[in-house]
């Protein structure tokens, strides 16, 4: 078996980890449903997918909006007739000092992160439960659920909760056939990579810098049909740096 002519619907498309993602699934011969808020990118990537020979639909959403994903899913159950994986990508962070973070920017940052999530991930099962083919779920974390920086208390909370969703999810849909497991990303570089300098790949055990290609091959993982034994998993993609103890001189 293998992910040709299954239905994926990847959140946060339409750049970075999700966009690589997308065309991760496309050269399987998937066919992926980009969510993505920002149209323009988007459209973008759906069109540079289906110009590599892929197949690809963009579809509005905006993730903190329950309409929105309803609208997602029922797009992509009527137009291609079935929902195989679901990649929960689409995220924001706020890094701010605790004293001046609002609850606004907190409300948005967990509404964006994690309420889709859920949502996503309901809304997803509803149209597997029954089918007899299963699905697959895939959310992505980070690392900063396991270590953080200043001024990081939103985003880390949001990630944190993440990968706690995960494994009740994976208990909850299991009987269902679906499995839900969870990536942490380190340093995944979404920009100009070769404009990295030698000490920001040195300071990682694998001796480099990530890349989107990194995670999605963890997804397409993850995801494959016969992986039937993998579920509520964290799998942390960092390059070894989250292992990396660090002393003073």
């Amino acid at each position: 078996m293998s992910l040709a002519n299954r239905t994926i619907i990847v959140t946060g498309a339409g750049r970075g980890i999700g966009r690589g993602v997308a065309e991760a699934y496309a050269r399987e011969g998937a066919f992926v449903v980009l969510a993505e808020l920002n149209e323009e990118t988007g459209r973008a990537a759906a069109e540079a997918i289906r110009q590599a020979g892929g197949h690809a639909r963009f579809v509005p959403c905006d993730v903190r909006k329950e309409a929105d994903i309803v609208r997602l899913m029922e797009t992509a159950e009527r137009e291609l007739g079935r929902i195989d994986i679901l990649i929960n990508n689409a995220g924001v962070s706020r890094f701010k000092s605790t004293y001046e973070l609002t609850v606004e920017e907190w409300d948005d940052v967990l509404n964006t992160n994690v309420r889709s999530t859920f949502l996503a991930s309901r809304e997803m099962a509803k149209r597997v439960k029954g089918s007899g083919r299963g699905g697959a779920i895939v959310n992505i974390s980070s690392t900063r659920s396991i270590m953080s920086e200043p001024g990081s208390e939103a985003y880390a909370a949001s990630k944190g909760a993440i990968v706690s969703i995960t494994h009740a999810l994976a208990v909850s849909l299991g009987p269902d056939g679906i499995r839900v497991n969870c990536i942490s990303p380190g340093w995944i570089e979404t920009g100009d990579y070769g404009a990295l300098r030698e000490i920001d790949h040195e300071q990682h055990p694998a001796g480099r810098v990530g890349t989107p290609a990194d995670i999605a091959r963890a997804c397409l993982y993850l995801t494959h049909p016969d992986n039937t034994f993998v579920t509520g998993a964290h799998l942390v993609v960092d390059g070894g740096m989250s292992r990396k103890m660090i002393y003073e001189p």
